[in-house]
């Protein structure tokens, strides 16, 4: 249904204990490579804006999820896997044994939905916290458990579903010589990753024009990416990338067609970055996370040298300094 998640692969039945009882059929799914469950991301980076930027990106699906006319039944950060995402995440939906699909959902089961997950939410949280490893690693960093609120983050959960359902599908009235705001609308939506396939518009007798924005699927960035370039990304390295392209095609290659100038990048940027990284360090992230890291880490060199700092230059310093003390993220269960 093109909404972020695994892929069924087969089912096994006719399962039994050892004593012989029988067992229900299970689910076998696809790998998702370089996803990880939560708990290992805040092991990794105990702090509550970790815990923050999970459950963005869980809302964020749950819109995803709830727009295509899915009703989960069960939504948690347990049942959601992670991947990194240009310093965010991108969530994928893994356990939906309680799902439901319809035409169109109501409002009462949307907000039953949230609630749940609001309630899971915490409790999971909760339920993090108490461990004595994690609370050792919050100490590590100079955090207790008191210092990231379960309560806090679920409400955080339930303001961003909000926030992004209504942007998606709220309806907009604007006067008749004010139709310039249909294009501000669908560009709007379009920085928040998501294509408007069509716009209905209705007046009424007050000579008011109603806008009713019909969004397809997110990726808008993605897919632009990926035509330019043939990469294929998550939504937020899609645009980190993008904006470097056009940095580097306005300061080397000034008036040259967007596609030639993608072309000129992946050349001159993407495959020296990925070459200088050796082949065993190329499991511990996604090649398009590596090069946005990249890109960050030739920021920071720049700023803290008072001057540009060469691509090259960068690269070598990120692999000794930083990619080589990364855990391997490709095969995570």
């Amino acid at each position: 249904m093109g909404t972020p998640s695994v892929t069924p692969d087969s089912v096994v039945t006719n399962r039994f204990t050892e004593e012989g009882e029988p067992l229900p059929a299970a689910l076998v799914t696809d790998h998702l490579s370089f996803s990880l469950p939560y708990r290992a991301i805040f092991e990794q980076v105990p702090s509550p804006q970790t815990v923050e930027l999970l459950v963005d990106a869980l809302a964020s699906l749950i819109v995803q999820l709830h727009l295509s006319g899915f009703y989960w039944g069960d939504v948690s950060l347990s049942n959601t896997l992670f991947r990194r995402d240009a310093g965010h995440f991108a969530a994928y939906l893994v356990d939906a044994e309680t799902g439901e699909i319809h035409d169109q959902l109501s409002r009462g089961q949307r907000e039953y939905d949230i609630e749940l997950a609001r309630t899971n939410v915490a409790g999971e949280i909760m339920d993090l916290l108490a461990g004595e490893h994690m609370q050792q690693r919050l100490e590590e960093v100079g955090l207790t458990p008191e210092d990231v609120d379960p309560f806090e983050i679920s409400d955080r959960l339930v303001s961003t579903y909000n926030n992004l359902w209504e942007e998606l599908t709220a309806e907009e009235s604007f006067a008749l010589d004010e139709r310039w705001r249909v294009q501000a609308r669908v560009e709007r939506l379009n920085e928040l990753g998501f294509d408007v396939e069509e716009a209905s518009l209705e007046s009424d007798d007050s000579g008011q024009v109603h806008l009713r924005p019909r969004v397809v699927e997110p990726g808008h960035h993605s897919r632009r990416l990926l035509h330019l370039t043939g990469l294929d990304t998550h939504e937020n390295q899609a645009r980190r990338i993008l904006t470097d392209i056009g940095q580097f095609g306005q300061a080397l290659y000034p008036g040259l067609p967007e596609d030639l100038t993608a072309q000129l990048w992946m050349r001159e940027i993407f495959v020296p970055i990925m070459e200088a990284v050796p082949a065993e360090m190329r499991r511990k992230l996604e090649s398009a996370e590596i090069v946005h890291e990249v890109l960050e880490h030739r920021w920071f060199m720049s700023e803290k040298a008072g001057k540009d700092i060469s691509t090259d230059k960068a690269v070598k310093d990120y692999v000794k300094s930083q990619l080589a003390k990364r855990p391997d993220e490709k095969d995570i269960f």
